[in-house]
């Protein structure tokens, strides 16, 4: 009879801790008013005014602490990840006249600077002023994130010329690197959209070959600009790009996306490619689902597959102590990359309450609150602004706030979509 009484306290206990753990009203407003704080005085804050240039463009060329190292070359990834995070911050109402307009003047430089007069397309980078191609060559992972810039900023301002660039985009894509025979795209191209060998790491793409993530991003930007331009064609690529994401670059029987394939889509799983990047697998899953919402498409076939890739995550990738997610691991064994980079904690962040909205799973609020509570503690740079790039396993801070690959988009995404999906749950929640 004692041991059954203790076993009684112990379940009421244990109910206890779980019910405290589901979110209420209170908890979803404390989440709410946080990620507002954040991104107001944390991200905005530091991307603006600061990197506007007035000379055209964004400079994006700060150290660990936030101070600028002067004039750099402006690179198409994160000069159009900057152009879509003010858009898309005004479309969500956080965002003033003056963002907008930072938009406009970064996309005029898109436009104007950056757009190739001569074969179309847009460079990978330029020199500060503008004025010359330093990087003059075409891969699909950097106009994936022009066309996502345009489709956000066509939204928030009704431009028409920047809807007609992005078409034009979306029609030289499709005419040069849509590949009928295997599926997807082909990434990399010389100025001239002729293939060639990659004078310099662009992004590593296999000769002739594809990268996960540049497919992952190019599912992003379709699903953007499908949702303005209403293209049935643009809906077929989505599509496409859709089975590509949930299905050729998964290794279906471990759970996880590797990044690397040939051109038929045969992955590359010899070391050092036989690893798995949470990061990128759980920011496959959340773009899915948006993909599947914006596509008019029910979610509920695929949530096996999105539990596998995110529980995958959460197994080995996870920090269950003081929350956040690792960098990479090998295949079936825990993160031996054990780094927080900020990255990564925005895609976990969105991820799992993306994920607890499509199925109602505990596990998936707990690991989104203990993600945000790592990052409002330790990856949020309170004194300097912004995030710290990356944080070691010993505590160590480093990396570049503002460069070629660092920009408002990552974290400024997360807490702008964290926030859409809170509202929609308080909303839903009211008596």
């Amino acid at each position: 009879m004692r041991a059954n009484c203790k076993l009684f306290i112990l379940f009421l206990v244990f109910a206890g801790r779980v019910e405290s753990a589901q979110p209420d009203t209170g908890e979803l407003h404390r989440l709410q008013t946080g990620l507002e704080r954040m991104l107001n005085e944390n991200i905005v804050s530091f991307w603006y005014p600061e990197t506007l240039d007035p000379a055209g463009g964004f400079r994006l060329n700060h150290d660990s602490q936030g101070d600028w190292l002067g004039p750099a070359d402006k690179v198409l990834v994160v000069q159009a990840r900057t152009v879509w995070f003010f858009s898309r911050l005004y479309n969500d109402g956080y965002g003033g006249e003056e963002h907008i307009e930072a938009a406009k003047h970064g996309f005029e430089f898109l436009r104007d600077k950056m757009w190739d007069p001569v074969f179309g397309g847009f460079f990978w980078a330029v020199d500060d002023a503008g004025q010359i191609a330093t990087r003059p060559h075409k891969h699909l992972y950097a106009q994936s994130f022009a066309l996502y810039a345009l489709a956000e900023y066509v939204k928030a301002t009704a431009d028409t010329s920047a809807f007609d660039l992005a078409q034009d985009l979306f029609d030289l894509l499709d005419e040069k690197a849509h590949d009928v025979e295997y599926g997807g795209y082909q990434e990399w191209f010389l100025r001239n959209w002729q293939p060639g060998p990659q004078p310099g790491a662009y992004m590593a793409t296999p000769p002739g070959g594809k990268l996960m993530n540049t497919h992952l991003h190019l599912m992003e930007a379709l699903t953007a600009y499908y949702l303005v331009s209403g293209d049935e064609r643009v809906r077929e690529r989505l599509l496409e790009l859709m089975f590509v994401q949930a299905n050729a670059v998964v290794r279906k029987r471990l759970g996880v996306c590797t990044d690397k394939y040939q051109r038929d889509w045969t992955p590359i799983l010899e070391p050092p490619h036989n690893r798995v990047s949470y990061g990128h697998d759980i920011e496959n899953v959340w773009l899915l689902i948006a993909a599947h919402n914006a596509a008019g498409l029910t979610n509920v076939p695929q949530r096996d597959l999105y539990r596998q890739l995110m529980d995958y995550a959460l197994k080995y990738g996870f920090d269950h102590e003081a929350g956040g997610f690792y960098s990479a691991g090998e295949f079936d064994a825990p993160a031996d990359e054990r780094q927080k980079i900020f990255w990564v904690q925005a895609e976990g962040m969105v991820a799992a309450l993306t994920m607890y909205r499509e199925t109602g799973e505990l596990k998936y609020w707990q690991a989104f609150v203990k993600t945000y509570d790592w990052v409002v503690e330790r990856q949020a740079d309170w004194a300097h602004g912004d995030w710290h790039a990356v944080i070691d396993e010993d505590g160590a801070m480093r990396g570049a706030k503002a460069g070629k690959w660092k920009s408002p988009y990552h974290n400024g995404r997360a807490v702008l979509e964290s926030l859409r999906l809170l509202k929609k749950m308080r909303a839903e929640w009211q008596p």
